[in-house]
């Protein structure tokens, strides 16, 4: 993306600053990020020089119409777009006066913001599609990646999260990239020059986390012959991320909760009061309402560390992204192997679209790794998936033994919750099933779907009229 149209952002509020890069580098451009108008005038005097510039109008110094004069009296042809959430008549009209391209009102739809950038761009410099490959992310770039509105918006609270020390609850599916979220809040935080911490609760024996996580003094216990800092000392200041909380046992939950009401604790051993200033990220892929019921998890934690929560989609709600992951992925693991460069084909992305991803994103990334190191050549086919993806060059062999094995768990699961009407129930959804698959192959046509189906066109309008008022 050397190549790519530079595009500086000019906000005092981080958060915005956050979101338009993370979008703007998504759709291909590179991105500079600037925090108030003196920071700009220096990069400028440097010799730097975007190809667009947005800026907010009420900034500390110099406002983002002062910064518009300056930039238009030493480069009258730069292309400045001026952002403001208070749109009155001075502002939209100083805007213009001093030379800006467009105006942008504050809060604004991302994709509107892009578009707007594209018509701004000087003739030469709109960005080109980017090839099926991208190459790897530059240091710096935001390890979070996705187009799909469920990320999209997920980026957006990240803006905004990062800016309050409210503990966060990540919830999501093993793999979905919940420890890149908590990275993600620290590092746009006020609190990312201090250190983030992180601790998967599961990965540690339930007899050494609290030590883990408290520390210990010398003689605490055997084998203690000197004083351990624990995970909370260690995050003073910064973030700590407990990953998997769901799994923490019910004494340490009560000291956990402690910490969070009161900032204090006691080390394993120890009699000194610790005083600490953490900001607490948790992250389970575990029902912790439901456990709550069950008595294994304490209600009182949960809403301690569930103040704001935030879902991961798992990758089969975010299959759009598939391509851009993928790619990324193969490209890194290429660069690290020092290895050709690996693209995957129209046919191959569509059968990696099509699988269930039970692992989600980490499931993809080793694939990719698999494929970069066992492909044979540089274009990536079908055939070449079965290698990696067992099962992905075709349309799996087991698929039938799958959906009746599936059938036959979902059956039981009804029956024993004794609903009411399961054969009509099951046929409808058969149905519905069917119907949506046939129509989305045949790009809505009935008259196509029904004949796939071995169904007349009057049989298929009437199962979907039932359908829909069944929804």
């Amino acid at each position: 993306m050397t190549d790519a149209p530079h595009v500086w952002v000019v906000d005092d509020d981080r958060s915005v600053r956050f979101v338009l890069a993370a979008a703007l580098g998504e759709a291909g451009y590179r991105v500079t990020a600037f925090a108030d108008a003196a920071e700009v005038l220096a990069a400028l005097a440097d010799g730097r020089l975007p190809d667009l510039l947005l800026t907010d109008v009420r900034m500390p110094g110099d406002s983002g119409l002062v910064l518009l004069d300056r930039l238009k009296a030493a480069h009258p042809q730069l292309p400045v777009i001026v952002m403001s959430a208070h749109t009155d008549v001075a502002s939209t009209a100083g805007a213009f006066r001093g030379g800006a391209q467009e105006f942008l009102s504050k809060p604004f739809d991302m994709d509107d913001a892009v578009a707007l950038i594209e018509r701004a761009l000087p003739v030469g410099r709109v960005r080109t599609p980017q090839p099926a490959a991208p190459p790897a992310p530059a240091e710096g770039e935001p390890a979070l990646v996705g187009q799909a509105p469920a990320m999209r918006e997920l980026f957006r609270a990240i803006g905004r999260l990062a800016q309050v020390p409210l503990s966060v609850l990540i919830t999501g599916e093993t793999g979905t990239g919940k420890e890149l979220v908590a990275r993600a809040l620290h590092r746009e935080s006020p609190r990312a020059a201090r250190p983030f911490v992180a601790l998967n609760t599961a990965a540690i024996p339930a007899e050494l986390l609290e030590s883990e996580l408290f520390g210990h003094e010398a003689g605490a216990f055997t084998g203690a012959n000197r004083r351990q800092l624990g995970r909370f000392e260690q995050a003073n200041g910064g973030t700590l991320f407990l990953d998997e909380i769901g799994d923490m046992p019910a004494a340490l939950q009560t000291r956990l909760l402690r910490v969070l009401a009161e900032g204090e604790f006691f080390r394993v051993g120890g009699r000194e009061l610790i005083r600490v200033d953490v900001r607490v990220i948790a992250a389970t892929h575990q029902p912790l309402e439901a456990l709550v019921a069950q008595g294994r998890f304490r209600a009182d934690l949960l809403h301690r560390l569930d103040v704001v929560r935030l879902r991961l989609p798992p990758l089969r709600e975010r299959r759009e992204d598939i391509p851009q992951l993928a790619s990324r992925f193969l490209a890194h693991a290429a660069r690290t192997l020092q290895l050709p460069a690996r693209n995957l084909s129209a046919p191959a992305l569509e059968r990696l679209r099509a699988h269930a991803w039970p692992g989600n994103v980490r499931e993809l990334e080793n694939v990719c790794w698999r494929l970069a190191a066992l492909a044979p050549g540089d274009t990536i086919g079908p055939a070449d998936l079965a290698l990696a993806l067992p099962g992905a060059a075709a349309v799996p062999a087991q698929s039938d033994a799958d959906w009746a094995q599936a059938l036959d768990a979902w059956a039981r699961a009804e029956l024993a919750r004794g609903t009411p009407g399961l054969h009509a129930v099951a046929r409808e959804r058969l149905d519905r099933t069917l119907l949506d698959a046939a129509l989305a192959l045949h790009g809505g046509h009935r008259g196509d779907a029904a004949e796939a189906l071995g169904l007349s066109r009057n049989t298929v309008t009437r199962k979907l009229g039932s359908s829909r008022k069944r929804r």
